[in-house]
Order: structure tokens, then sequence, then C-alpha cells
């Protein structure tokens, strides 16, 4: 992963922009009605400037993680581009505060923007920069909680477009009903489509227990946060009483929150979320925590640079295709015959649309 790049940091920008959806999208959680992004910018003195965005979530987030992000530039302005001496420094400056939360997502977007600046330093995608190349990495479409006639559509959908699995949202106020969906999706897919289900955290730890059990004979791939995403010991108990693979990560919270959680047994699977997991740098060590685990390694949102990373991951698993940034990008990533390639540009792959992001600009 070396290279002679020799990048000083000169400037660090935010834009916080919010794209609206055609259609909301629902969740056991809560609906997502926009697509609210921080897009992170850092400038060189050698002129060379990477790029990465940080998903919100919801629109109230924007104001504070963007100053979050511009707050960086007077810790970090003069410094070596080195993502591993960053990352010590911005620890070490909020570890009063607690690096979780907006503070995280502020220093994982700084991480993944420098990590782009270097590998446009020396002209290659980032993921010949970490020692590997890009390749097809297989891809599931990631749908919402949208009732059994929608569960029929949203399969529908994915297989129009060429998928090979799909993952829909579920927790519905009765098993029943979680069931029928399931099934629609079966009787329009078939067999031999790999389906997910995510329930977002809605259950308590005995109802999960009940529907794993009884999801236990409808064939599903995992079943993604039953309960509480910090819940470790509660869903290592899940884990335990379930056939069928759960699946947790999304809200870890860098690579210790993922090394508690593999130690109390809480998943069977990995879905770090490059994001909250400390950007390149807390994804490369949760890669490594992953493959002496023996954990399956499948990415949450984030597609473009997930698809970079999954592909120098030893336990590679599934992409989430979830297409939130393309309103804002130049070049969104091109699904294949059910797979994803990283792009072969330098860097991470992403360049902004200048006219749409003026267009949903929120400052």
């Amino acid at each position: 992963m070396a290279t002679d790049a020799r990048l000083t940091i000169r400037e660090i920008g935010a834009r916080a922009v919010n794209v609206p959806l055609a259609n909301p999208l629902p969740t056991s959680s809560g609906t997502i009605t926009t697509v609210p992004l921080v897009l992170v910018d850092i400038a060189t003195a050698e002129g060379v400037n990477g790029c990465a965005y940080i998903f919100c979530y919801t629109a109230a987030a924007l104001r504070p993680v963007t100053q979050l992000v511009r707050g960086l530039r007077e810790i970090l302005q003069g410094d070596a581009m080195v993502p591993a001496s960053i990352a010590r420094k911005l620890q070490g400056s909020f570890r009063l505060l607690g690096p979780q939360g907006l503070t995280g997502m502020a220093m994982a977007g700084v991480d993944m923007a420098a990590w782009d600046a270097l590998a446009k330093a020396v002209g290659v995608p980032l993921v010949r920069l970490l020692g590997g190349e890009p390749r097809p990495i297989p891809a599931y479409a990631s749908y919402f909680m949208n009732g059994v006639a929608g569960a029929e559509q949203d399969a529908e959908d994915a297989l129009a477009a060429g998928f090979k699995a799909l993952k829909i949202k579920i927790g519905y106020p009765d098993l029943a009903t979680d069931i029928q969906a399931i099934r629609e999706v079966r009787r329009v897919s078939g067999d031999d489509v790999v389906l997910m289900v995510d329930y977002n955290q809605c259950l308590t730890v005995p109802e999960a227990i009940t529907r794993a059990r009884a999801l236990d004979d409808e064939g599903v791939y995992w079943i993604e946060e039953p309960t509480i995403a910090d819940d470790f010991a509660g869903h290592a108990m899940i884990a335990r009483e379930a056939a069928t693979a759960i699946q947790i990560g999304e809200n870890w919270w860098g690579p210790h929150d993922m090394a508690k959680s593999i130690a109390a047994g809480a998943s069977d699977l990995a879905m770090p979320d490059v994001m909250k997991i400390g950007g390149v740098t807390g994804w490369m060590r949760a890669a490594a925590l992953a493959e002496t685990s023996g954990l399956p390694v499948s990415s949450h949102i984030f597609q473009e640079i997930s698809a970079q990373l999954l592909a120098v991951t030893p336990t590679c698993d599934w992409l989430e295709y979830m297409d939130l940034a393309a309103p804002i990008l130049q070049q969104p990533l091109v699904l294949e015959n059910g797979c994803v390639v990283a792009s072969d540009e330098p860097g991470i792959g992403l360049s902004w649309d200048e006219s749409a992001v003026t267009k949903y600009l929120q400052e």
C-alpha cells in the first residue's frame, strides 16, 4: 500500500446537499424522504484533490456534520496526507468527546477523501493502491418496506435489472405478513435468487427468536439487525437459536466495536459501513478482523467505494446496491450481470455533477 506521492493538506471543504426522492423509502424504524449528503473535498498544496461523501440519514444532521468537517481543517492543515497519521491525530483530538456519531462520520469522510487523493496522485484506482485490482463483486438489490404487493414489484424490478439477489425490509406488526412478503418474492423470483431480509432493529430479543425460527423454513440467506444494533448479547442469543445466519455490522462504530461484537458471537456474518467503521483505514482493519474470525463481509450502502474495498477484502461476500448518490454524480456505478466492478478511474471513482450539486445545495 505504499506510494511515492507526497501530498500536503491545504484545504478541507464540505458542502451539504439534500436530494429529494421520487418515492419515500419506508422501514420499520421510519421513512426516508430525502438523501442528505455532505460532500467532502480535500485540496492539497501539490494540486491533487480528493473527494468523498457522507450520508447523514436525516437532514437535521447536515449542518452539524458540515461544520465538523470544515472544523477539521484547523487540525489538519499543513499535515502530510498520510491516512494512518491523520486517523491517529483525529482520534486523539476527539478522545474526550468520543469518536462516534457525527464526529466519527466527519473523520471517516476526511479519511475517504484522503485515500481518494493518494490514489489520484499515483494515477490508479483505490483498489490498486490497496494491492488489488478491479473485479466483479456480486451485488444485491436493496429495497425497502413496501408491503406484500410492493415485494412482488421489487422482485420483478430486481430480475429485470439482472440482479441474482435482493433484500427486502420486514418487521410488520405480525409475523404472518413478514412471511407473506418473503413468499411473494419467492413466487416471482424462484429459488435461484438469493433473498435477504432486514428488520432494522425493530424487535425485542424474544420476538426476534420467535420470528427467526419461523423464517428458518423460508430459505432466507440472512436476517439483518433483528434487534437493537449494539445489543451484542441479544444478537448472540438470536444467532444461537436461529438456523438462518444473523447479519449485523452497519452500526459498528470502528473496528473496536466490531471486535466486541465478534467476541460476543453476535453475528454469523459481517456488514461494516465504510463511514461508521472509520473510512478506508477502518475498513482495512475490519477486513483483517473478519478474515481471522472467518466472517464473510458484505458492504452497507456507499457502493462506489465499497466496490473498491470489497475487491481487496479476503472474505468478500455481497455488495449492497442502493444508488443514493447517483443524482449528484457524473458517473454512477454500473451493474453488469448482477455484479459491479469498481471504477478503473484514478481514486474512488467519484466526480460531482456540479449542476446537480448547485440545485440541491443547502447553503
